[in-house]
């Protein structure tokens, strides 16, 4: 096996798992590399950046039916740039049944960040009209929390879902630069290829940057590709079975135009809701930059709705889909709508308009089905243990892709958790140097692979 080692962790991928990961480590004196596919320019806050960031190859999932497109960020931060920042509490009990806790660092994690419910400074009258419907009709929408400096947040702006250029919204982006500024090392427009395994231990990586291939070797290996990226590369490296049966969060737009409606159309997305677990839907408010719900009506060929926007409540959908498809080879997924995913969203749709009528709309029309957080690529309890760990020692997985059954909701806070809780694991056998620790064994818990 080989021994020497140029860091003691090499990561994999900047969003949400890989960023508290990567600081995290080198907070406990870690030599620490991080590797990110795309680029690592400023964030300007515009529709081209946005779509030269997250709607590249392999971003679009091929459908029985049609082209549903899928968010998916390369760039430093990932799709954390362009997230709604909806701090949704994790599943405790699903991952309860898989022998993992993450309460304490979730709360611990909650205290760090700028986490809470939006201020009424900021709450946009669609929103404020959003909730006393849904509330009337009897159900139980209040404030999400948010990741926003909300000091810093500015009023009719219409740029969170772009990428913040103010540094209001919070995103790993963030993490990272701590983490550089800490001493981490960083390289961007890197390409994993793949991980480089000795005596079923991970030694390394391989990847390519500016044309050239290199090797960089470590004593532990951290795959935060996210839930399309990590299970392509685990591939080259020598796995069968990951990215299949997969989990997206199928979900749609449905707008109403209420008369009188006095705002902008302009505030943050996801700043009240409510979650409907028996049924595997979630319903919030959803504003967006206007060119956005323009592409959305083009998409579902309302044209005659492409220029409302100041009047509207736009109210997302989202469904806790069923686990099938799989990532093809190129990127791109192949998932079909289930019957019953689409009873879901036809429920949620149907709840939806009698929220918008009640609000006083007239006529309603929804966009066509889109995607977001494609996981569970790569399961626990399957492919990775308990602690995250492969079946190469050495080599753990944080990020959507472990996902072990479909959540449907916001995943951010669930990666930061299990990504405090990796870290914790990781540096427990500290006190031992790091050729050391190369070659401690750790028991976790078992898997089937």
């Amino acid at each position: 096996m080989t021994l020497n080692s140029d860091y003691d962790a090499i990561v994999i991928g900047t969003g949400p798992g890989g960023g508290i990961v990567a600081r995290d480590l080198v907070d406990r004196g870690k030599h620490v590399l991080i590797l990110e596919r795309g680029d690592n320019n400023p964030t300007k806050g515009t529709l081209p950046q946005m779509m030269s960031r997250g709607w590249i190859p392999g971003t679009q999932m091929p459908v029985t039916y049609s082209a549903k497109p899928i968010i998916r960020g390369i760039t430093t931060g990932g799709t954390s740039n362009f997230y709604t920042a909806t701090a949704y509490p994790p599943d405790y009990d699903l991952l309860n049944r898989y022998g993992i806790d993450i309460r304490s660092e979730v709360a611990e994690i909650t205290q760090e960040l700028p986490i809470g419910p939006i201020g009424d400074r900021l709450m946009s009258p669609a929103a404020t009209l959003f909730m006393r419907s849904a509330r009337e009709l009897g159900y139980d929408c209040k404030k999400f929390d948010k990741y926003i400096y909300q000091e810093r947040c500015l009023q009719n702006c219409d740029s969170c879902i772009l990428g913040c250029p103010n540094e209001a919204k919070w995103n790993s982006r963030m993490l990272i630069d701590e983490a550089v500024e800490k001493g981490a090392s960083f390289i961007h427009d890197a390409t994993v290829k793949r991980v480089l395994v000795e005596d079923n231990t991970a030694i390394g990586v391989e990847y390519s940057s500016h044309g050239k291939t290199q090797k960089v070797f470590a004593q532990t290996i951290i795959m935060s590709a996210g839930g399309i990226g990590s299970p392509l590369i685990l591939r080259q490296s020598g796995f069968e079975g990951v990215g299949e049966n997969i989990c997206g969060d199928p979900l749609m737009v449905v707008c109403g135009e209420v008369k009188g409606l006095d705002g902008t159309g302009k505030a943050p997305p996801m700043m009240t809701g409510f979650h409907l677990k028996k049924e595997g839907i979630m319903l919030s408010d959803l504003h967006m930059p206007r060119v956005l719900k323009s592409l959305f009506d083009l998409h579902a060929f309302n044209f005659n709705k492409m220029n409302s926007y100041a009047n509207v409540i736009p109210i997302m959908v989202k469904v806790r889909d069923e686990l099938s498809g799989k990532i093809i080879n190129n990127g791109l997924i192949n998932k079909p709508i289930t019957t019953a995913d689409q009873a879901k969203l036809d429920l949620g749709e149907s709840i939806a308009q009698k929220i918008l009528r009640q609000a006083g709309a007239t006529e309603t029309y929804s966009s066509r089905v889109m995607s977001a957080h494609p996981s569970g690529s790569v399961k626990i309890g399957e492919h990775v243990d308990a602690n995250l760990q492969t079946k190469y020692k050495n080599l753990y997985v944080c990020d959507s892709s472990v996902y072990p059954e479909p959540l449907g909701l916001p995943p951010s806070l669930t990666i930061l958790g299990l990504g405090r809780r990796l870290v914790h694991h990781i540096t427990q056998a500290d006190g031992l140097s790091p050729s050391q620790h190369a070659d401690h064994h750790v028991e976790s818990a078992p898997m089937s692979m």
